[in-house]
């Protein structure tokens, strides 16, 4: 099976996307998106908790902006809060739920400074990479306990694969407080292709593992197979969940700038 393009806000993309329960875990608490303008991972979290229920909850919000005629970044994070406080009341409802969460991290196509651009949004350890002319580049930050001890200069990049904390995240969805949003803003560019992917991938494949595959395969759905296929080949400790688009064309729409710099958007629950 191949990836069929189809035309969202101007752009010509195709899209893959393929999911494994993995070699060790009894379910998939993975869900993804990858319709009209969404392209988007969520990781859950809870184990007999219901994480299942929780990453659902994101990609059916997420969904539901998929086939918007005109996506600002701000529907993105909007969807998002929403997504936590309807985690929230479903605890509320079942309490054997208590403790499921999820991350979330994707790809939107939205309308910034009168034009289309990219819109890449995360919570949490779950990924977004950009690949284009042979290399790999990861978009988001990793919220996590190993994150912010490499960050510190405590540890290294090579101890934290192996760290103990290594799955320890620092922001989820289904918190008390919806956490920040990282967003980051900017214009399509024709030939890149994008990675969105839980950490059942990059736990198991190295970055230039994961950039040797994208560049064997061409087709997003063939690469979003290759891929999850190498991770539990290579181990499938966990579930592994992937997402990959491509921009095969851009019609000219205007050459409004738009501030394009990283940026964390944070909007309080409601419930």
């Amino acid at each position: 099976m191949t990836s069929t393009p189809v035309t969202v806000s101007g752009l010509t993309l195709r899209a893959g996307s393929a999911t494994d329960i993995g070699r060790v875990r009894g379910h998939n608490e993975d869900d993804l998106v990858a319709e009209g303008a969404v392209f988007a991972v969520a990781d859950g979290m809870g184990g007999h908790a219901a994480g299942e229920v929780a990453s659902g909850i994101v990609v059916d919000g997420l969904r539901g902006l998929a086939e918007r005629v005109v996506l600002v970044r701000d529907d993105v994070v909007a969807a998002l809060a929403e997504s936590n406080a309807q985690i929230l009341r479903s605890v509320a409802r079942h309490p054997e739920q208590t403790g499921m969460g999820t991350t979330a991290a994707g790809l939107a196509v939205v309308s910034a400074g009168g034009s289309t651009h990219w819109a890449v949004f995360n919570v949490g350890d779950s990924r977004v990479y950009r690949y284009v002319d042979g290399r790999l580049r990861m978009v988001t930050v990793d919220h996590s306990e190993v994150r912010e001890l490499v960050d510190a200069g405590l540890i290294t990049e090579a101890e934290a694969a192996r760290h103990p904390l290594r799955n320890v995240v620092t922001r989820s969805l289904g918190s008390d407080s919806m956490p920040a949003v990282d967003l980051w803003v900017f214009p399509p560019q024709v030939g890149e292709r994008f990675l969105v992917c839980s950490d059942g991938l990059n736990g198991e494949l190295s970055d230039d593992q994961i950039a040797t595959l994208l560049g064997e395969h061409e087709d997003p759905q063939e690469a979003a197979v290759a891929l999850v296929d190498a991770a539990v080949a290579a181990g499938g400790r966990d579930n592994v969940s992937v997402v990959v688009v491509a921009l095969d064309r851009r019609e000219d729409d205007g050459d409004d700038e738009v501030d394009t710099a990283p940026r964390s958007e944070v909007t309080r629950s409601s419930a």
